[in-house]
């Protein structure tokens, strides 16, 4: 088995791998870092993950599973916040209690501050663009920039229309009510 002990620059991904190499092959422990700064630190098998590793990406959060030959069998997405992922009791800021993570922990501001992300003070959005979660979009181009400036991506169909749907904008419009985004509690009645 041969160790690599400085980062091995791949070509034609711009991904780097520093640990243990078999047969020419990553496999063993090692730290796999991806163009787009998310690093794994883990097994290894065949140049797969494998085994128990975590995935670190840039905006704090991580991902901690056990891998077979490359595919999930077990994992959990922490948040930066130190939040933990539920996937069948969920209750996270759902129509019942909309309070953020950072609140849940840290009670809620007084009258009159309220908190608009779990970041908080929240992210300047520059004008005409979405914070979407991991950096600003501009619709117009349908480019997404990480907050440093740098591009990560561009957004198909799906992601715009969640995006435009979903995420906080850098503009103020009013908006009205919308039944659509409020849960009826108790029925209504007729007289």
């Amino acid at each position: 088995m041969v160790i690599a002990l400085y980062p091995e620059v791949m070509e034609y991904t711009g991904s780097s791998y520093v640990g243990d190499y078999h047969n020419g092959r990553m496999e063993g422990n090692g730290v796999y870092t991806l163009p787009t700064e998310t690093r794994y630190e883990g097994g290894m098998k065949d140049g797969m993950f494998h085994g128990n590793g975590t995935l670190y990406f840039p905006n704090g959060s991580k991902y901690v599973a056990s891998w077979d030959r490359g595919a999930v069998i077990q994992g959990s997405y922490i948040f930066a916040d130190g939040l933990e992922y539920e996937e069948d009791d969920w209750t996270y800021c759902d129509h019942y209690d909309r309070r953020f993570y950072t609140e849940i922990c840290h009670g809620l501001k007084p009258a009159g501050r309220s908190q608009l992300t779990n970041l908080d003070p929240p992210r300047t959005i520059p004008e005409g663009h979405y914070d979407c979660g991991d950096g600003f979009y501009n619709p117009l181009t349908r480019v997404i920039t990480g907050y440093d400036g740098e591009f990560l991506r561009n957004a198909d169909d799906d992601e715009h229309e969640w995006i435009v749907r979903t995420c906080r904008k850098g503009w103020d419009q009013i908006t009205g009510y919308k039944p659509e985004l409020h849960q009826q509690q108790l029925p209504r009645y007729s007289s």
